[in-house]
């Protein structure tokens, strides 16, 4: 698992992904609240992908939705560490990290882009 926030991701990719977080905002917020109430998970976690096709998660949004360049998908901690991308020795240190995060105001990305992956912790837009 890499660092989260890591110097490559804020410089390569935060403003395209900051600016479709905008528009997505409040559509991740409301699910990862569904994600927990259901009792799904404690660990929401949202993929953005250029690529319709990521086997991770169910398919939120995307670019035939609304005006985006990703593809949001939702998803939880659990699935990831089934597939191996969290190693079974990281989940104590992942969810201490997440819970470092309220997630009334932070939300967990883990971005794709072809061989890159990272986990970031984006805030949610100020309501007004």
């Amino acid at each position: 698992m890499m660092n989260s926030n890591d110097p490559e991701l804020n410089g390569k990719y935060l403003g395209t992904i900051t600016k479709d977080f905008a528009i997505v905002a409040q559509t991740l917020k409301d699910a990862a609240y569904q994600i927990k109430r259901q009792g799904f998970s404690d660990f929401p976690i949202f993929t953005a992908c250029k690529m319709p096709d990521l086997p991770i998660g169910q398919l939120l949004l995307g670019k035939n939705d609304v005006a985006v360049d990703w593809y949001f998908n939702a998803s939880y901690m659990e699935e990831f560490v089934t597939r191996g991308i969290i190693a079974e020795d990281k989940v104590s240190e992942f969810k201490q990290t997440f819970k470092d995060k309220d997630i009334e105001e932070f939300c967990c990305l883990f971005v794709v882009d072809g061989d890159f992956m990272n986990f970031i912790y984006i805030p949610y837009p100020e309501e007004d």
